[in-house]
């Protein structure tokens, strides 16, 4: 029984694809190196950090590639109340922070609940569309839970507020549906039905928020307050040139005109060190990862999996859309961070946690799992 267990779990070691774990751990070294530059140089206090996160959460990668793809099935919605259930103790008790109360503070760590429930979305939402029979799919009573799936946890998200992530956990939520063969029209209805209630949640933002939407329309408006993270993030993308300034060679960055240069506007960072030529490259490699992980969905004879892994490439491909959109002027800022790239525990833990949900889903691409419960 051993020897089978061990055969097995060799076999499925063999499988993985190395490729798709080597450019996102490349991708993370990236950041790593930007972390340093952002402190000048040390690597205190951001990139020690992020170099032992990353360290910790490799052998949990090769782990979840390992285990048994029916016990993510089994213990998905198990995942999915733990995770809301920290999203609400993160409203009662959570640590507040430039004005979002988004952590949870467990002696010196802190944990954000919200990058760990889109994974739990994402594999609730799937176990449900698994189980569900294609004539179910277009009945819209078997919509109300997986709408609900959603929307719970996107709500207390918006009350945090983190506008970002709530919009992402709807995009991930969208394509999960989308792909399950829910019909067109219903989407129509729902963007229409958002459209109308956005004059209701405009009331609901706070007051920062509407600013940062106004900011993002025209940000000289308040060029010295909301206006200058998206002014100096502009001026440090557009001096960076086609090769760079050099690394550790940033005016902006070593000046400290870019704030959050560590988190949100990392990218910021890269544009001005490394040019246009280092901005193509890691495009190159985030375009590389997203569609390797579609890829391995469509090759995929299970509906978990398939659905699972086309949740995490949507929720890695609008995590950078969002993020590139808001450093460059294109969209408001949300503070989305870059996945791999950013500093931030939680975000590169869920990031990679992803990426091993991908890639246990590619070692048992030919796992046939029942629609039972």
């Amino acid at each position: 029984m051993t020897k089978e267990f061990n055969t097995a779990n060799g076999h499925k070691f063999l499988n993985i694809s190395w490729k798709l774990l080597l450019i996102t751990f490349s991708i993370s070294l990236v950041g790593v190196a930007l972390l340093y530059s952002a402190a000048n140089g040390k690597m205190e206090p951001w990139a020690i950090k992020q170099l032992y996160t990353i360290l910790f959460t490799l052998p949990l990668i090769i782990l979840l590639c390992l285990v048994d793809t029916y016990l993510i099935f089994k213990y998905a919605y198990v995942f999915y109340f733990i995770c809301l259930f920290l999203l609400v103790l993160a409203e009662v008790l959570g640590h507040k922070a430039m004005g979002a109360q988004r952590w949870l503070k467990l002696g010196s760590l802190n944990i954000q609940p919200s990058e760990f429930v889109k994974l739990a979305i994402i594999l609730s939402l799937a176990r449900y569309f698994h189980t569900l029979h294609s004539n179910q799919v277009s009945n819209f009573k078997s919509l109300i839970i997986p709408i609900l799936i959603f929307l719970l946890p996107a709500i207390l998200v918006l009350k945090q507020p983190n506008l970002g992530t709530a919009a992402i956990i709807i995009m991930i939520s969208a394509a999960i549906f989308f792909v399950s063969g829910v019909r067109i029209w219903k989407f129509a209805l729902v963007i229409i039905a958002g459209l109308g209630i956005l004059p209701v949640i405009w009331q609901f933002m706070h007051d920062y928020q509407k600013q940062r939407v106004l900011t993002f329309l025209d940000p000289e408006r308040d060029p010295l307050g909301a206006g200058y993270n998206i002014i100096q993030s502009k001026i440090a993308i557009g001096s960076g040139g086609v090769l760079g300034k050099g690394f550790l060679q940033g005016s902006q960055n070593q000046l400290s005109f870019l704030p959050e240069n560590q988190t949100d506007f990392i990218f910021t960072l890269l544009a001005e060190e490394f040019g246009l030529v280092g901005v193509a490259i890691l495009l190159i490699m985030y375009f590389i990862v997203s569609l390797y992980c579609y890829y391995i969905s469509f090759n995929c004879d299970s509906h978990f999996c398939r659905l699972a892994s086309v949740g995490v490439a949507t929720m890695l491909f609008i995590h950078v859309f969002i993020n590139i959109g808001m450093i460059s002027g294109m969209l408001p800022v949300v503070g989305t961070p870059l996945p791999f790239l950013s500093y931030g525990g939680s975000n590169l833990i869920a990031s990679f946690l992803g990426i091993g949900i991908v890639l246990n889903s590619q070692s048992n691409k030919s796992l046939k799992l029942t629609k039972s419960l």
